[in-house]
């Protein structure tokens, strides 16, 4: 037992204190942004902006250039999202859950392509290709700012890509060291599965012809 917690706690013994309390504060307010998204509640946004303000300072610190491109995007796309999520698309109705169409399909694939050379541009800049774990960023990076643009667009697929990417992020956060977020994405995971049944139903009770 002794074992597996130095595994995962050794490392921050060499962290400073105020740096492993924002990290779980970090962690919780991401919690919870993940949760209200499950629920379709608007606070999905301002308690990400919150969780990813945090991780972009820490990250920066870290030298997570991937990670922390991802955290700025997050907290970009999430004004954006308030906005979506907030307009109304008539006098009373909002702007419903609904599935991609062809075209937002072909933006998603596009983002995804575009944010793989953007990465691939800003690693090779700062010489950060000195381990697999940069490929491994470089796609999570891609995977994660599509699942944001459909989360903020409020399609049904970005659970998918959420899915996936917090697949990868547990064990990849867990070998970088960051036991506290690595448990973070696992439970997104599972948030993520229940997230995408919720959309589901509410979809089928709500159609939306496009």
């Amino acid at each position: 037992m002794s074992d597996i917690f130095n595994f995962l706690f050794e490392q921050y013994k060499t962290y400073e204190t105020l740096d492993i309390v924002l990290e779980i504060i970090a962690v919780f307010f991401g919690f919870l942004s993940v949760w209200f998204s499950k629920q379709n509640k608007i606070w999905v946004f301002p308690t990400g902006m919150i969780s990813t303000s945090i991780f972009v300072y820490l990250l920066l610190k870290w030298a997570l250039l991937g990670d922390m491109m991802i955290n700025i995007y997050y907290f970009i796309m999430s004004i954006y999202g308030w906005y979506i999520w907030t307009r109304k698309v008539d006098e009373t109705h909002l702007t419903p859950i609904s599935k991609t169409t062809l075209k937002e399909k072909k933006t998603a694939f596009l983002i995804f392509i575009a944010t793989l050379v953007f990465v691939y541009v800003v690693y090779n800049y700062f010489d950060k290709w000195i381990s697999w774990v940069a490929y491994i960023d470089t796609i999570t990076t891609a995977i994660f700012f599509v699942g944001m643009w459909l989360m903020a667009k409020r399609k049904i697929e970005n659970w998918f890509f959420w899915i996936i990417g917090d697949l990868i992020s547990v064990p990849l956060y867990l070998y970088k060291g960051f036991t506290f977020t690595s448990f973070q994405y696992f439970g997104f995971t599972f948030i993520a599965i229940f997230g995408y049944l919720a959309w589901k139903k509410n979809l089928h009770k709500n159609p939306l012809t496009l």
